[in-house]
């Protein structure tokens, strides 16, 4: 018989038939999130469970599975981030955990260049003047913002995502400099064409852009709080397309509020997608829903690494994109 697994939200099509060609799939027609009940019936009913990176499998669901009862023998991750799981739960369900890394990359990249580029030129708001029909006409003074080229861009996270930015950062004439919570090798550096400074907060001072690219979880939860807001120029923008808990949210609104700093860019927050209602009034901050991996090419690639994670796990191999 083939492996039972389940899917808990909508994938692009191509990636579920590929699921089905191999494997008895149960899929999610609601594409709503599953609730509690349904999160326990999934493990102990399949052999698989294929959540994504806003599916909260933490200790409040898994510490519930009784390990003599559960079927499931891996998590199939879609998607490189898998701070919603908790490790230690699913090392005493004896689970196998795997994620979807490289294939994402470039895309996350992408936005995060994009939301520096939105903040700095203060996109989001000329496009409410356009749509709104307020915008007068074209004079000297109107919309303001800051010249990109020159400025210094810091990356906090130098590992996949954060190279591809430095990359991108590059090529619109920035200066890059590099916080990762490992030392970065010299020829790594030498590469990118960037400079590692010793202490987060040297580049929180030195930096005109703050770009986040670290993993979400506990270890960082509020890595960004109001002390370290304080450390940036006035003149400076926070960009987020890492997790939500990365950044201490109450502490970035009176930032923006009070132009501590000049803007954020945000592709993800905490609590999705209930966004904090503050921020919606605020024009220094760029707002995107999580499009960080939203192109066609790299949501149907998610999608087959974990095909390919899942050939190799019910093959008795050691699936590539292991966690644990």
């Amino acid at each position: 018989m083939k492996p039972s697994v389940i899917v808990t939200r909508r994938w692009p099509a191509s990636v579920e038939k590929a699921l089905q060609d191999k494997f008895t799939v149960t899929l999610n027609s609601t594409d709503q999130p599953f609730s509690e009940q349904q999160w326990l019936d999934a493990f102990n009913a399949h052999d698989a469970v294929l959540p994504t990176v806003t599916d909260r499998l933490d200790a409040a669901i898994l510490s519930r599975i009784d390990a003599s009862t559960c079927r499931t023998k891996i998590i199939a991750n879609y998607g490189v981030g898998f701070s919603h799981i908790d490790i230690g739960e699913a090392q005493r369900l004896g689970l196998v955990v795997t994620n979807t890394p490289d294939v994402l990359s470039e895309c996350t990249a992408d936005i995060a260049i994009m939301l520096a580029l939105m903040a700095a030129r203060r996109a989001g708001e000329g496009e409410r003047q356009v749509r709104s029909r307020a915008w007068a006409g074209w004079c000297p003074t109107h919309m303001i913002g800051r010249k990109v080229s020159g400025s210094t861009f810091g990356i906090i996270g130098f590992g996949r995502i954060g190279r591809e930015t430095a990359r991108r950062a590059r090529g619109f004439g920035m200066n890059v400099i590099v916080h990762n919570r490992s030392r970065v090798s010299d020829d790594i550096l030498q590469e990118e064409h960037a400079t590692q400074v010793d202490t987060l907060e040297d580049l929180l001072s030195q930096a005109d852009f703050v770009s986040l690219h670290c993993p979400g979880g506990a270890e960082n939860t509020a890595l960004i709080n109001a002390d370290r807001l304080k450390l940036m120029k006035p003149t400076a923008f926070l960009i987020n397309t890492a997790r939500g808990e990365v950044v201490d949210e109450p502490a970035l609104l009176e930032a923006l509020s009070n132009n501590q700093i000049a803007g954020a860019g945000l592709d993800v927050f905490c609590n999705e997608p209930d966004i904090r209602s503050e921020f919606l009034e605020l024009e220094n901050a760029v707002l995107l829903p999580h499009l960080g991996s939203a192109t066609q090419d790299t949501r149907e690639a998610m999608g087959l690494r974990v095909v390919a994670n899942l050939n190799d796990f019910f093959a008795d191999l050691n699936p590539r994109d292991r966690v644990i």
